[in-house]
């Protein structure tokens, strides 16, 4: 059975001796006294108080032998201070609207969590609010965004607060940004802030690692209706090329000679219908007709049936461009 332990300062020394054996390699018992600043002495004490929490702290003598954390058989005691803490609940927050498959567990970990957290945190996390957005493909690059960034702006769209704050990328022109937050949306590792503009009078989708706060914020607003019906439905249109509705600007289909077996796992939110031993059919969608054809041509099939004309012509484009690239006049 696993405990869960919200760390104090008296015992956050554990927590710095846990961060060093979690490194994996031996340390002297003279090297970690050094590192957290007390005797061997107390360090030998800390371990014994860690192998009593049920971590495997494993010790191997002589002057080249030291502490090293071992593999343990059960989870033993969690130990977070509070950054740690605030983080763990936004990710399970988060899980909560990806439709992972983790929902009840999340569930329980996040209310357990809750029972433990001193009143201060559990104050900043009760107005977190946060609309996730699945399936979108990411670049693989992940902006760092502080936790207390997240709780300031989740608190300024809850209370309705009119949101002051520098915007753009280190490095280029930064500029204010003077707008009514409506939502923080998570969408492929990155963050989001969707906006009405007050200065440009229109809606944004602010990244939020490029959000500088200037506090204090600004009067109460009354929401707007947003395009779409929800911040989901209007961000997620938004990231398709649409205006307003949840649906890619592009929409077609096309037979390929391949098992669906081997297009499904690759079909991004299109889907696959199955129509022969080796054949199916592929119903997808794409920002442009040209981006549509193109994915069609990532499968190394024949492609047939190709449906609508546009699509058709967005291929005949492609083709010409591919002939010219040859040197061969279409």
């Amino acid at each position: 059975m696993a405990y869960l332990v919200y760390m104090t300062e008296p015992v956050s020394r554990l927590l710095q001796l846990l961060s060093l054996l979690q490194v994996h390699r031996d340390w002297p018992g003279t090297e970690l006294a050094a590192r957290l600043e007390v005797s061997d002495r107390t360090v030998r004490r800390d371990v014994e108080r860690l192998r009593s929490l049920g971590y495997r702290v494993s010790a191997t003598p002589g002057s080249t032998g030291g502490y090293r954390l071992d593999a343990g058989s059960e989870l033993p005691p969690l130990l977070f201070d509070d950054d740690q803490a605030v983080a763990l609940a936004i990710a399970l927050e988060t899980s909560l609207l990806t439709g992972s498959g983790i929902d009840e567990a999340a569930v329980r970990a996040l209310t357990t969590l809750r029972q433990v957290l001193p009143g201060r945190l559990r104050h900043r996390l009760d107005g977190m609010a946060v609309t996730a957005i699945p399936g979108r493909p990411g670049d693989g690059r992940r902006p760092v965004v502080s936790p207390d960034l997240l709780l300031e702006l989740s608190a300024v769209v809850r209370d309705r607060r009119v949101l002051r704050a520098d915007y753009g990328e280190a490095g280029s022109e930064i500029g204010r940004h003077r707008g009514e937050p409506h939502g923080l949306v998570a969408a492929s590792g990155r963050w989001y802030l969707l906006a009405w503009d007050l200065d440009k009078a229109d809606w944004r989708i602010l990244r939020v690692d490029r959000l500088t706060p200037r506090p204090p914020h600004g009067a109460h607003f009354a929401p707007r209706p947003i395009p779409g019906g929800s911040v989901q439905a209007f961000v997620s249109a938004r990231f398709k090329g649409a205006i307003s509705e949840d649906r890619w600007p592009c929409e077609g289909s096309a037979i390929l000679e391949l098992p669906a077996r081997e297009v499904r796992p690759f079909a991004g939110d299109g889907t696959v219908d199955q129509v022969g031993a080796d054949r199916c059919r592929l119903h997808a969608g794409s920002w442009s007709w040209i981006g549509l054809a193109a994915s069609l041509l990532r499968f190394d099939a024949e492609i047939s049936e190709v449906e609508p004309p546009e699509l058709v012509e967005a291929l005949g484009v492609l083709a010409g461009r591919a002939a010219r690239a040859r040197g061969v006049a279409p």
